[in-house]
């Protein structure tokens, strides 16, 4: 399992998932964001689509939350990094694919005091 920094530049579509690609990464070093670990992200924080687009921006976000979540769309760059990074501001962890798992998100260890 590979987990990922929030640092990325370029937008990519296949398949229904977005990909992104590290800033300084090899070109073909790519990072996935795909419409179920957006949900999944949302759901493990008890975030609606509406609470996601309210952290990012507003009412714009929200029918673009929507489509992309449906497979219906290809949000701009802008946009993806501003969900990845309130997610992860909140705890989600996003992590790649490999050779024996897909791509899925997770939650941050608490910190021990």
């Amino acid at each position: 399992m590979v987990i990922v920094n929030d640092t990325f530049r370029g937008v990519n579509n296949s398949d229904g998932a977005v990909l992104l690609r590290r800033s300084g990464a090899h070109p073909t070093a790519r990072v996935m964001l795909t419409p179920a670990q957006l949900r999944a992200a949302r759901a493990l924080l008890g975030w609606s689509q509406d609470d996601l687009a309210e952290k990012c921006g507003g009412i714009r976000h929200l029918s673009t939350v929507k489509r992309f979540e449906s497979g219906k769309s290809d949000p701009k760059q802008s946009t993806l990094l501003a969900w990845r990074k309130a997610l992860s501001k909140a705890g989600v962890v996003f992590i790649d694919p490999d050779d024996t798992h897909g791509p899925g998100v997770m939650l941050r260890q608490a910190k021990s005091d």
